[in-house]
């Protein structure tokens, strides 16, 4: 039996690399002459910069940047085995897990520190850059990145706007003469985990916000907020993209990228599966193994589990996504190339106990699925 295993993070529990060897012990449990082939990889969230650099051999680094909140905080960066390719991922300089949950407001909060890493980049000479946008604690709709490289966000009497989301309300001009011109001649990939647009039922804050902090009320207060930020940025760069797939990811980042960089957005999961070399280790696999920390409708919209369905069902083999939980619409994902849905947990317990036991939990379920497969060839024979 050959059984490939890759899964995203679970996030604040387990990273990729860590849940592929839990999955690897759980089917060795059942199946112990089981060959197991192991692929960690992520979708452009928290994960990207580890599963591209490692995918590659190439070397991690580091930079002291400007958290979403304003505060200093270490975020991890990669050059790719090229040499000449920068992997900087947005969860690092201005994740959700950087934002204490008592203090999360989308309506403040900066992704200048994702600008901060793409400047470090360039000043490292490297001017291929994969840039990674999910598992944003944002909503300013990248505005604070282009500060960080040289933009300007100003209201009617010329005064420069706060950071965040709910100050794009008064944005009355964007001034780009000091959008640093190295820019002009960078190529940057998007990883993208999801195909929202910027605004409306389903951009960036109504299906976003609240799990970033937002109310009802504040919900409504971004939307219009980012609805006026897109009328002015596409007066100034002559580019109307706020409705294009992808724009509203990462509370909008991914439209500003494509306001002020040289940017194109492309699924996340695509990119990395093609740095590993999925397709090749899938062909003549008896079965996948994918999973993430929440399976729900959001997976559905691109993310990773579904990117490795996809790759999967090309050649017909069968996947099961092995996820943390599994929320309001999990089932979406059963018209994408995944076969069935399991969930780690047992029994009810809390999220902190479900986080802090995270391996040991997958290795258990892991098993409790390959047992199931026992049966389902038993009664085939």
């Amino acid at each position: 039996m050959r059984v490939v295993v890759a899964p995203d993070s679970y996030k604040g529990s387990a990273s990729a690399l860590a849940v592929a060897q839990a999955v690897e012990r759980g089917v060795h449990a059942v199946f112990p002459d089981a060959e197991v082939r192991k692929v960690p990889i992520a979708d452009g969230g928290e994960g990207t910069v580890e599963a591209l650099v490692v995918a590659t051999g190439g070397a991690l680094r580091e930079s002291a940047v400007r958290g979403p909140l304003g505060a200093p905080v270490r975020a991890r960066w990669g050059v790719l085995g090229d040499g000449e390719t920068a992997v900087v991922e947005m969860a690092a300089a201005s994740g959700l897990p950087l934002v204490p949950r008592e203090r999360r407001d989308p309506r403040v909060t900066t992704t200048f520190g994702t600008g901060e890493l793409v400047k470090a980049a360039l000043d490292a000479g490297l001017r291929k850059l994969v840039v990674g946008i999910g598992g944003s604690a944002t909503n300013d709709g990248g505005t604070g990145l282009a500060r960080a490289l040289g933009a300007r966000f100003l209201d009617a009497s010329g005064a420069e706007l706060p950071e965040g989301g709910a100050a794009l309300a008064r944005l009355d001009r964007i001034d780009l003469a000091g959008l640093d011109p190295r820019l002009a001649s960078a190529e940057l990939l998007v990883a993208c985990d999801v195909d929202n647009p910027l605004i409306g039922p389903r951009g960036a804050s109504a299906v976003y916000g609240p799990q970033k902090g937002a109310t009802p009320e504040m919900v409504a207060e971004l939307d219009a907020a980012l609805g006026r930020y897109a009328e002015v940025a596409r007066a100034a760069t002559g580019r109307d993209v706020a409705g294009l797939p992808g724009a509203g990811a990462a509370g909008g980042l991914g439209a500003g990228l494509l306001w002020f960089t040289p940017a194109r957005l492309r699924p996340g999961v695509e990119i990395v599966l093609e740095a590993t070399g999925f397709e090749a280790l899938v062909q003549g696999a008896d079965l996948v193994v994918t999973g993430e920390g929440r399976t729900d409708f959001q997976t559905a919209m691109g993310k990773a589990p579904v990117g490795v369905a996809a790759v999967a069902a090309r050649h017909g083999v069968p996947v099961i996504c092995l996820s943390g939980g599994l929320g309001d619409g999990a089932d979406d994902v059963l018209a994408r190339g995944i076969d069935a849905l399991a969930s780690i947990v047992p029994q009810p317990m809390s999220l902190e106990e479900c986080v802090a036991r995270g391996p040991s939990l997958i290795e258990a379920a892991a098993a409790r699925v390959c047992r199931l497969l026992r049966v389902g060839a038993a009664l085939r024979r």
